[in-house]
């Protein structure tokens, strides 16, 4: 079995050798998931009060993630795999609940698609419609392409999706977009981890991760 990548959570456990395994220990669940789209824009106004804006940098999402006070049972699956991680330095993959088992289901691409654009055409919505609000990401021969979507439009009526943002890497033809179980890509903002222990005996930990791409 291969050794795990994906942050520990109640559907996704981990062995004591860090293998992944549906028999490990799982990790606790979120008590709450705060997700931020970041996307630096530089803007300037002309003398006659034109808008001129464009973006400055690459876009990333970052997540905060809190969790229950919980037994040291419960947060050693979690601590011990960011330990491994050494901070920033090692990039791992987190599961969204919110976009695990979506309405929208796996979809296949019609036509490919160079880095940049904001839209994809699909084979067609009839296996399930498309919902705006749903994250997807990209499985096709690019292991690189790691970067996570939200769709903010779905036009049944041409098969034609937009998204935010652009696309990271082109998109070949009938690559597959993942609603199932989109897996976001991240590092620990900063390089300490720590827990408080009250007095009973439970312990408070949060976290605090942002967005990478391959």
């Amino acid at each position: 079995m291969a050794i795990q990548n994906i942050l520990p959570d109640p559907n996704n456990k981990i062995l004591r050798s860090g293998e992944e395994s549906g028999s490990g220990v799982a990790g606790p669940g979120f008590a709450s998931v705060n997700l931020t789209s970041n996307q630096p824009i530089m803007r300037d106004r002309t003398n006659a009060g034109r808008l001129i804006s464009r973006r400055t940098a690459y876009h990333k999402w970052a997540i905060d993630i809190t969790y229950n006070p919980m037994t040291k049972d419960e947060l050693n699956p979690v601590f011990n795999f960011l330990l491994e991680k050494q901070g920033s330095l090692t990039p791992f993959f987190v599961s969204l609940p919110q976009y695990r088992n979506q309405t929208t289901t796996n979809k296949t691409v019609n036509g490919a698609k160079s880095a940049g654009a904001y839209t994809l055409t699909l084979d067609s919505f009839t296996d399930g419609t498309v919902i705006p609000g749903e994250m997807f990401t990209v499985t096709d021969a690019d292991s690189l392409h790691t970067k996570a979507y939200l769709v903010t439009r779905a036009d049944a009526s041409t098969n034609i999706i937009t998204f935010t943002p652009a696309l990271a890497r082109a998109v070949a033809d009938d690559a597959v977009l993942d609603f199932t179980n989109p897996l976001v890509k991240v590092i620990a903002i900063g390089d300490q981890q720590k827990y408080a222990l009250n007095t009973e005996n439970l312990y408070t930990f949060s976290l605090k991760l942002e967005e990478v791409n391959s």
